[in-house]
């Protein structure tokens, strides 16, 4: 059973939003159940910072032992900040894909648009939990 953590807002393409400090910025990553149905996690491919993104669009990809698969953008915005890491440790995505995993930091464009994601109860209906 994957760990879908209530605090987080979720995609039906398995990325999550987790929220900071600062309103306005989000780590986005993907979900416990994604990476678990991925497999070993070998590489991960990230946009530059200053990358304005829309909602639903490419941000980067991943690959695994199992597939290479885009990672989509949640919601509309700016990339402040890569997780550089996941350069020389892709795994982390694996070994903890809430914390140490995240991808990218996102300014939203419109942070009534987090409002629209899935919560934790419909993310675990959406994959079967």
């Amino acid at each position: 059973m994957s760990k879908i953590p209530d605090d987080l807002r979720y995609t039906e393409d398995h990325e999550y939003v987790k929220t900071s400090p600062d309103p306005a910025i989000v780590h986005v990553g993907i979900t416990d159940h994604a990476q678990s149905e991925l497999g070993d996690v070998v590489y991960v491919e990230l946009p530059k910072p200053g990358a304005t993104l829309g909602s639903g669009e490419a941000f980067g990809t991943i690959e695994a032992v199992k597939a290479v698969s885009d990672l989509l953008t949640p919601v509309a915005g700016t990339v402040t900040e890569v997780n550089a890491t996941l350069a020389s440790d892709p795994a982390l995505v694996n070994r903890d894909p809430y914390g140490d995993g995240w991808m990218i930091k996102l300014r939203v464009k419109n942070p009534a648009d987090l409002a629209t994601l899935l919560g934790s109860a419909e993310y675990k209906k959406h994959v079967g939990e």
